[in-house]
């Protein structure tokens, strides 16, 4: 990702806090209750250096392929694979499976807006933003889509009116939830930072 997609709102400190606690995986491995995984915004040459993620279990990855080698229809273990390697941060291989889980189940909202947060990860942005649009076809109200729809816009593609409309849609849908609340925060740093590209006034549960 270029460089000057994460100057836009430096003056709004608490945003990038929001993006670490919004990008993330939707489902735990085994269909465990998952938080969104801590991301960031994709890597440039100035990141802090953090430490890398653990490495996927390989017992529980061998498991898994073989489970999906048996059955070329399981769609589940493909994406569960999907899980460990994007947990593991290797988003290459996280999309591999992710793809091979959606080729089984297209309406995999979890899977299908995964995906997309791994090809964001990968510097694909409108790759990304084809896959949050078919998430939303499948479900128009998936708030965590809609909230990494505007991270995406926001960050990989600067488009500022359009991260702010997708987080005032997220707000509509679901203002007292940790994403809505989420939503809010990054709306009120981008207006504050750049009022004359978004407007001020979008703020539809004041």
């Amino acid at each position: 990702m270029k460089r000057e997609a994460l100057v836009f709102l430096v003056s709004g400190t608490c945003f990038g806090l929001i993006i670490g606690w919004v990008l993330g995986s939707q489902r735990a491995p085994d269909g465990q209750a998952a938080v969104p995984a801590a991301a960031q915004p994709a890597p440039t040459e100035s990141a802090t250096a953090v430490p890398p993620p653990p490495p996927p279990d390989q017992a529980r990855v061998e498991e898994l392929m073989a489970v999906a080698e048996r059955d070329p229809s399981d769609a589940a273990a493909r994406a569960t694979l999907g899980d460990l390697f994007f947990d593991a941060e290797r988003f290459q291989d996280a999309i591999a499976w992710y793809e091979a889980a959606l080729a089984l189940d297209a309406q995999d909202v979890n899977v299908s807006t995964d995906l997309g947060v791994s090809y964001y990860y990968t510097n694909q942005p409108d790759r990304a933003l084809d896959q949050f649009a078919h998430s939303l076809e499948v479900d128009p109200e998936h708030i965590k889509t809609t909230l990494n729809m505007g991270i995406v816009r926001a960050f990989g593609k600067q488009d500022l009116a359009g991260a702010a409309d997708a987080w005032e849609q997220v707000i509509r849908l679901a203002p007292d939830s940790p994403e809505g609340r989420a939503a809010r925060q990054a709306l009120d740093s981008l207006q504050s930072a750049h009022a004359a590209e978004v407007g001020a006034t979008g703020a539809p549960n004041e």
